[in-house]
């Protein structure tokens, strides 16, 4: 069992998810394989989406989840098979994205499927994909006394 593949992995699922909730987009990219596929499984978009190339994944993110959205993602109980230079993860995720001009939070889980390949000794995800276990949405009016004083990227 290659232990230090196993860490760097989990490193790197890290990274992605702190990057998204931080809007790190430059290293974000850094997680990705050029030629990476995503497919994320969110009835909030009604259909799943799906994006092919590190940039299309970045650029979505970019305006979807940009400044004035809080993003929380959690990412555990990880199963990662490696062999050789390719390997792959399953991961249990939870997040919450809360979206003030929508008066909007949007909770949800569901399972990451990722796929990941080490280029030039780095381990970086080629495919990530999940469907919804299930997403909640309630308007930020329902809870009058809700007050987000959190979000960094506020005016």
């Amino acid at each position: 069992m290659d232990l230090v593949a196993l860490e760097d992995i989990r490193r790197l699922k890290a990274r992605y998810l702190r990057c998204l909730d931080l809007k790190l987009w430059d290293e974000m990219a850094g997680t990705l394989t050029a030629d990476v596929h995503a497919r994320y499984g969110t009835p909030s978009y009604g259909k799943p989406l799906t994006f092919e190339g590190r940039e299309a994944i970045v650029e979505f993110f970019r305006n979807a989840v940009g400044p004035g959205v809080t993003t929380v993602h959690f990412a555990g109980q990880p199963e990662i098979d490696v062999d050789g230079d390719t390997a792959t993860g399953t991961w249990l995720m939870r997040d919450k994205v809360i979206v003030p001009e929508h008066r909007v939070i949007i909770e949800g889980a569901a399972y990451y499927e990722d796929t990941y390949r080490r280029v030039d000794g780095v381990w970086l995800t080629a495919s990530t994909q999940y469907d919804r276990l299930y997403e909640t949405m309630m308007s930020m009016d329902d809870v009058p006394s809700l007050k987000l004083t959190a979000n960094r990227w506020s005016s």
